[in-house]
């Protein structure tokens, strides 16, 4: 969708405003839906600007500033936690990859330490055994 310059916006609204015609002409007129005419004149009602609205477009995110500030706290005082604990911790109901994007993007990294303790079993005989090979 083609986004109307501010020249086009202004002339559907001189023409809506002179009475030239029902929305549904001014938009036949004008080349446009007839929602486009009913959203631009909305708009002009309750902002009193026509602007685009792009900035205000798209999903809000759920991890905030605050959300932010809280999580470089956590990491920096605790920096075992997994995604899932720091998730917990924020009382946040986003995926782990969310939370996962923005450590990156404030340049923080969780410690990826295993507390499962190893086989005991010699290496060579465990890749040996892995493979279907006997010795």
């Amino acid at each position: 969708m083609v986004t109307l310059s501010m020249d086009l916006r202004e002339r559907i609204l001189d023409v809506y405003d002179a009475g030239e015609g029902t929305r549904q002409e001014i938009a036949r007129r004008f080349r446009v839906s007839l929602g486009m005419v009913k959203k631009l004149l909305q708009q002009r009602r309750n902002t009193g600007d026509i602007a685009p609205r792009h900035k205000r477009a798209g999903r809000k995110p759920k991890i905030t500033a605050d959300h932010r500030q809280r999580l470089e706290g956590l990491v920096r005082q605790n920096p075992d936690m997994t995604l899932e604990e720091l998730r917990e911790a924020l009382g946040l109901a986003c995926s782990l990859p969310a939370i996962h994007y923005v450590l990156e993007s404030m340049g923080l990294s969780l410690k990826k330490r295993r507390l499962i303790q190893r086989n005991k079993i010699d290496p060579m005989s465990a890749s040996s055994a892995k493979h279907g090979r006997t010795m």
